[in-house]
């Protein structure tokens, strides 16, 4: 598993921002810290409920320089409509052929609804380094992140500099 202190594993996947462009993790660190918050589904209600606990405690984030994106393995286009109907103000990355969750070992199944493959519900704190500074994984998905520890960690991840401005 992806740990505090590890190199965040590269990526290039579809990202939702209300069209559908190509998002690289290792192109994007200019706009670290990043929070990369990883969900099992779109319109589902535990998800729902976290992206926009999210959308809703922007400021925390954008107050440090932090950027934010939710994961998960739906389509970038059902990610898109999914932005549209909680008003997201962040973007979402599509894991459609669930690379992302591999790579951060952030897979699971559940059996008894023959669903495999879809990540957990975890979030990790990329600094600009292009490393991870915060990891949190529940293998619990009615379990919801701690936002305000997540928000901390932006900002601990964030560069002197930046927070000085």
């Amino acid at each position: 598993m992806v740990s505090v202190g590890d190199d965040a594993p590269d990526f290039t996947a579809p990202l939702a921002d209300g069209s559908v462009e190509s998002f690289a993790l290792s192109e994007s660190l200019d706009d670290a810290p990043l929070v990369l918050a990883f969900f099992p589904a779109a319109f589902t209600g535990t998800c729902t409920t976290e992206v926009c606990t999210f959308r809703d405690r922007m400021a925390n984030f954008e107050n440090v320089g932090a950027t934010v994106y939710g994961i998960s393995i739906d389509t970038p286009f059902a990610l898109n409509e999914f932005r549209d109907q909680n008003d997201l103000n962040f973007d979402l990355i599509s894991d459609t052929n669930r690379e992302i969750i591999d790579l951060y070992d952030v897979s699971m199944d559940f059996s008894d609804l023959g669903i495999r493959d879809i990540a957990k519900r975890a979030v990790f704190v990329v600094d600009g380094e292009g490393t991870i500074t915060y990891a949190w994984v529940s293998d619990d998905p009615g379990v919801e992140p701690d936002y305000a520890e997540v928000a901390e960690a932006a900002e601990a991840a964030t560069p002197v500099e930046a927070t000085s401005e």
